[in-house]
């Protein structure tokens, strides 16, 4: 677990917060299909993507990687922070929500292209 491979950016209007990301720092975005809105910068590493807020998120999410979702998980929980069972990503790999013992949210990401 040592690198940045992707972070998320909640806003509470999708086009207004890509508007500005695109004009301020100049990226470019596409549209990911898949039922949800969902933009992901092309060009960028790392990754970023801008997404209608789900109830109060606020704040960049920054996913790191990790080669055994559950190991880490399990590391998560075993020093005191909280972590959400891993979810799929299809055909990319697994992600799961967690926050420090102090309550800053962050998450982790596992490469597995067998992801269902």
């Amino acid at each position: 677990m040592s690198s940045i491979v992707h972070f998320e950016l909640p806003a509470g209007d999708a086009g207004r917060a890509k508007e500005f990301w695109g004009s301020f720092m100049g990226w470019k975005f596409r549209d990911i299909e898949g039922g949800f809105e969902y933009h992901m910068t092309e060009g960028l590493e790392p990754v970023a993507a801008i997404y209608p807020a789900q109830a109060d998120e606020r704040g960049p999410i920054v996913y790191f990687a990790v080669d055994d979702m559950d190991g880490a998980l399990a590391r998560v929980r075993e020093l005191r922070g909280s972590a959400d069972e891993k979810q799929p990503i299809p055909g990319i790999g697994w992600f799961a929500r967690c926050q420090d013992t102090e309550g800053n949210s962050f998450s982790l990401f596992q490469g597995d292209e067998s992801a269902a």
